[in-house]
């Protein structure tokens, strides 16, 4: 175990997984903006290929989670809920306390079925990011500047395309807004307390006018929403970089499953049923602080092996070629081109590490807060 863990650490190995990862997402995005001749033709075929090409790119960040650092994702549930997992649309409501929620949210799409096909409503930002923007574009996600004003037609159209998708889909929606910090947690619950609203220990007010215009638009073919509190055990505080080290982590996923039906349609009762949630995802939450738990039964989803091969295949495919290019350098004794290799390497590691980045809590956290405080004042 001491060796696996050691292998695990040795930043060539991450190079070389960085560069699979980088490169057949490179080849991927390619193969996408082929399929958009497909769109005016049959957009649902257009749908299904670009859905199959992104779970070939997300699943081999889920590969990290699940079998290079071997997490484990507990969930907290019944199995009424479960066995409706993947067999029909939904929003996600999940909580944004860690760097990796995201992807123990994957994890949970992938092990049911539907990572090709999840949604997120993306911060427009994220669309000028490599890979993963690139790839979101072709799947159609919503992305919005956090301006109702120039995000409304935007979002209105966005969400009305998604109406007919052929695929089943998990929608996620961040409802904080912006991932918990304490500085914006302090200006949050100063907000809380303007409006007159019960103050939250463990999460942001919720933004409410993202989760009803969902809701508006996709009732009829979302027929639930699934809350999901995502905690970790032994106070861990996850990274993807510990991940990319091979460090396990214990995740625990709080799931609870309503009906469309149940939730008001009238947009102010919406709002406040979202708060509510929020309370009881606050519960939930001092209930894990104390017990080291969620409460009710606990289930836990086997991983699938198509992760793994799906990584595998892409290694197989890029690595020999490189390897073979590597030594072919090596042998030339060529310092011109030694070097020049030796340059690719670095500007390769810098690359994965700014992706890297784009997680990371110190460089996500926007100014999202400060904005809504000084609305306020």
């Amino acid at each position: 175990m001491a060796l696996l863990a050691y292998l695990k650490s040795l930043f060539i190995l991450q190079l070389l997984m960085g560069f699979v990862f980088v490169v057949s997402g490179l080849i991927i995005n390619f193969i996408q903006l082929c399929t958009c001749v497909l769109w005016p033709f049959n957009k649902q075929l257009y749908r299904r290929i670009n859905c199959r090409l992104a779970y070939s790119l997300w699943s081999q960040l889920v590969m990290l989670l699940e079998w290079w650092s071997g997490t484990d994702c507990t969930l907290y549930t019944d199995q009424a809920t479960v066995d409706k997992f993947g067999t029909e649309h939904a929003i996600i409501i999940l909580n944004h306390n860690f760097e990796i929620d995201f992807l123990c949210g994957w994890t949970m799409c992938e092990r049911y079925g539907i990572l090709g096909s999840s949604k997120v409503l993306a911060k427009h930002e994220l669309l000028k990011v490599p890979l993963i923007g690139w790839t979101w574009y072709f799947l159609e996600i919503v992305f919005c500047k956090r301006k109702w004003e120039e995000d409304r037609k935007t979002v209105f159209s966005g969400l009305d395309r998604l109406k007919d998708y052929p695929e089943y889909m998990w929608f996620l929606l961040y409802c904080e807004g912006t991932r918990f910090t304490e500085q914006k947690h302090q200006i949050s619950m100063q907000i809380a307390e303007s409006k007159g609203l019960p103050k939250l220990k463990y999460h942001l007010l919720p933004r409410t006018k993202g989760f009803t215009t969902t809701l508006q638009c996709l009732k009829g073919t979302v027929t639930a929403v699934y809350d999901v509190t995502l905690n970790f055990k032994d106070n861990q505080t996850p990274t993807l970089l510990g991940i990319v080290n091979g460090k396990k982590y214990k995740a625990d996923l709080s799931v609870r499953r309503f009906s469309v039906e149940e939730i008001p349609d009238d947009e102010k009762e919406c709002a406040n049923w979202l708060h509510k949630l929020y309370q009881e995802k606050d519960a939930l939450q001092e209930h894990y602080s104390k017990e080291g738990k969620f409460p009710g039964p606990t289930i836990i989803p086997p991983r699938r092996p198509w992760t793994l091969l799906n990584f595998l295949f892409w290694a197989t495919l890029l690595l020999s070629p490189l390897i073979n290019f590597a030594c072919g350098v090596a042998v030339s004794g060529s310092p011109l081109l030694i070097i020049g290799f030796i340059i690719f390497l670095i500007i390769a590691s810098i690359a994965i590490r700014r992706l890297i980045g784009v997680t990371e809590v110190k460089k996500t956290g926007s100014s999202y807060g400060n904005q809504e405080a000084k609305k306020q004042n």
